[in-house]
């Protein structure tokens, strides 16, 4: 018999942990969420310490969340879909590109040998930090991840984000190759936007 993750000392009957549980029973299970190490994380991690004084009542509520530096925590949905996706290994290195909350990446953090966080300025910036990951995590949709982030890759690593392709955004993988990146949205969802990934404007007339 398969034990349920959330069966464990960890599972304290606490306001937090009740409020993690009915996330876990009403938003991830009913869309299908189920992979034990994406429960057990989520089960653990307070979610309410990673967004704003103001905003710990509803940090488990079905929404995106406002942050303080202006930019948005996707709902509970997306960084389960996310990790879920992700299917981390254990021993890999990964970069996850993080809004300000910190929170996806704590949620990955003793699931990959190695973890760099990295904001979305840096992101598309032309820095290495991160440099030869094998997996990439963005935690928001972004209309295309640029070649300088694609560098920092190694060859065939995997890629799980979010992807807006007119104003529809979904959950997307796929993987480092050589001509750059190659992406497959699986799962439509709403995800905050990341404008620094924004395609170039050209002229029309």
């Amino acid at each position: 018999m398969i034990s349920d993750p959330l069966d464990s000392a960890e599972a304290a009957n606490t306001t937090s942990d009740r409020s993690r549980r009915a996330m876990i029973d009403s938003q991830l299970r009913p869309s299908g969420v189920n992979a034990p190490h994406v429960i057990r994380r989520m089960a653990q991690v307070p979610r309410e310490e990673y967004v704003s004084t103001a905003s710990k009542g509803v940090a488990y509520n079905d929404r995106a969340i406002r942050l303080e530096n202006g930019a948005w925590l996707p709902a509970p949905l997306v960084q389960g879909k996310l990790l879920e996706e992700a299917a981390p290994r254990g021993d890999e290195k990964a970069i996850v590109v993080d809004a300000g909350s910190g929170y996806l990446a704590e949620l990955l953090r003793p699931l990959v040998g190695e973890i760099t966080v990295i904001s979305p300025e840096e992101a598309v910036g032309k820095g290495t930090k991160g440099k030869g990951a094998d997996l990439l995590v963005i935690e928001g949709a972004v209309e295309e991840i640029p070649a300088a982030l694609a560098k920092r890759l190694a060859d065939g690593a995997r890629i799980v984000t979010g992807l807006v392709t007119n104003g529809v955004t979904r959950i997307a993988v796929g993987r480092k190759v050589e001509s750059g990146v190659s992406l497959i949205p699986v799962y439509d969802i709403g995800i905050p936007q990341l404008h620094e990934f924004d395609k170039p404007k050209g002229w029309s007339f």
